[in-house]
C-alpha cells in the first residue's frame, strides 16, 4: 500500500484522498440515515446549521432532506464522490487533464441533482400519501428548520408535528425573516409541500 500511495503524483494523490474520503463519509451517513440518525452538519444559503436526512423515524415516516438547499454537507459529499471517483478511473484513459476534470464535474453535478431530485420525490410521496396538508396542518405549531426570508422573498423549512410524527415542509412568510430555530404558527397550507407561517411571540429588537 504505502509502495503504491508513493509511486503516485502528487495530483493522483489528491484525487484519491478527496475520492476514499468522501467515500468513507458517504459510507457512514448511509449507514446512520437507514438507522433512524440524521447528520447535522448542513447550512442553507445563509448559512445556518440544521439536520439532514432522516430516512428511518421511529414511526416509519420519511422526513424530507434539506438537500433541496444546494449548500449542504451532504451534496457536497455527493459532488466529492461522483467528481472523484471519475478522475480516478478516467486518468489513464484521457491524456487532457482539462477535459478529464471537465468530465468529473460534470458527473458529481449530475449526480447531486439525482440525489436532490430523488430525495424530494420520495418527500412528495409520503407527505402526499399519508395526510391531508390543508386540513391537518393548518393551525399547528412547529419550529424553523432553515431561516425563512420575510415577505415571502424566498423559502425556508420548518417542522411540525401531525399525527404524532414530525414532518418537514418548505415555509413562506409574509412578516420578517423567521430564523432557524425560531417557533411559529401555520396559517394557510399554499399548496401539498409549502406552508405559509408566522413567528410565535418574534423577538423585537
Amino acid at each position: 500500500m504505502v509502495t503504491w500511495w508513493t509511486s503516485l503524483s502528487t495530483t493522483m494523490q489528491i484525487l484519491w484522498a478527496v475520492t476514499l474520503s468522501a467515500s468513507l463519509i458517504f459510507v457512514i451517513q448511509s449507514i446512520l440515515t437507514f438507522i433512524g440518525i440524521g447528520g447535522h452538519g448542513d447550512f442553507d444559503t445563509s448559512f445556518d446549521t440544521s439536520g439532514d436526512v432522516d430516512l428511518g423515524g421511529g414511526d416509519g415516516s420519511f422526513d424530507a432532506d434539506p438537500s433541496m438547499n444546494l449548500l449542504t454537507f451532504r451534496n457536497l459529499v455527493n459532488f466529492c464522490l461522483g467528481f472523484g471517483w471519475t478522475a480516478v478511473l478516467l486518468h489513464d484513459n484521457i491524456d487532457n487533464n482539462f477535459i478529464l476534470l471537465f468530465i468529473a464535474v460534470l458527473v458529481g453535478v449530475a449526480l447531486v441533482a439525482a440525489v436532490m431530485w430523488l430525495f424530494k420525490w420520495l418527500s412528495s410521496m409520503q407527505q402526499s400519501g399519508n395526510i391531508d396538508v390543508h386540513s391537518s396542518a393548518v393551525g399547528c405549531e412547529g419550529k424553523v428548520y432553515l431561516t425563512i426570508p420575510g415577505e415571502r422573498k424566498g423559502e425556508g423549512k420548518v417542522q411540525i408535528t401531525i399525527n404524532n410524527a414530525v414532518r418537514e415542509y418548505d415555509a413562506l412568510t409574509d412578516g420578517d425573516t423567521i430564523p432557524t430555530g425560531a417557533p411559529i404558527k401555520v396559517l394557510e397550507a399554499i399548496n401539498d409541500y409549502t406552508l405559509l407561517v408566522e413567528e410565535i411571540n418574534p423577538t423585537i429588537i
